[in-house]
C-alpha cells in the first residue's frame, strides 16, 4: 500500500484549474477552493467536484444540494488563496467580491472565467472525499483570459505551446 506522503506528491505533479465551490448556508454565502472539479456528461450536462468530507462545505452542499463552481482566472490568484484560507485573519472570503446568482442561488463570481451552477444529481464514496455529480442548471463562459492553474503546489498559468 502506498503511503499518503507519497501519493500526495504524485498527484502534485498533475496540473489542475483552479474553481471555488460556492453555496449557501443560512442565507449566507460560502465557499473554498477546489481544483478536484471536471465535466462528466454533455448529454445531460453534468460535472464532478470531490470535496472532503471533514469541510464545512461538504456538509453544506450535501445538506442543501446546490452548489456552483466558479473558474478563476490568473488575475484571481488572490481569490484562490483567500477561499483556500490561504491569507491570514480573512473574516469574510466574500468580502469585495461581485457575485450574481442564476437557478440555484449559489453565489457566482461576476469576473470568474466562467461559472456552472448545479443541482446534486449524485453522490458517491471516494474515500476520504465525497464525489458530488452537478446537474448544470446554468452556465456561463467569458471568451478572454487566461485559467489560473495549480502544479505542484504552486499557483500558475497556463501557456500555450507552439
Amino acid at each position: 500500500m502506498i503511503d499518503t506522503t507519497s501519493f500526495k506528491q504524485a498527484m502534485s505533479q498533475f496540473a489542475s484549474g483552479v474553481t471555488v465551490v460556492t453555496t449557501i448556508f443560512e442565507d449566507k454565502p460560502i465557499g473554498i477552493t477546489a481544483t478536484a472539479f471536471t465535466s462528466l456528461s454533455a448529454d445531460p450536462p453534468l460535472i464532478l467536484i470531490n470535496l472532503g468530507k471533514k469541510l464545512f462545505t461538504h456538509q453544506v452542499v450535501t445538506d442543501s444540494g446546490i452548489f456552483a463552481v466558479n473558474i478563476l482566472s490568473t488575475a484571481q490568484k488572490e481569490l484562490g488563496m483567500r477561499f483556500a484560507g490561504m491569507i491570514p485573519n480573512v473574516t469574510d472570503r466574500f468580502e469585495g467580491v461581485v457575485t450574481e446568482t442564476a437557478v440555484t442561488g449559489s453565489p457566482l463570481f461576476k469576473d470568474a472565467l466562467g461559472w456552472l451552477d448545479c443541482r446534486t444529481w449524485a453522490t458517491y464514496d471516494g474515500g476520504d472525499h465525497t464525489i458530488f455529480v452537478g446537474r448544470v442548471a446554468a452556465a456561463h463562459a467569458v471568451t478572454s483570459g487566461a485559467p489560473l492553474v495549480y502544479h505542484n503546489r504552486q499557483w500558475q498559468q497556463a501557456a500555450a505551446l507552439d
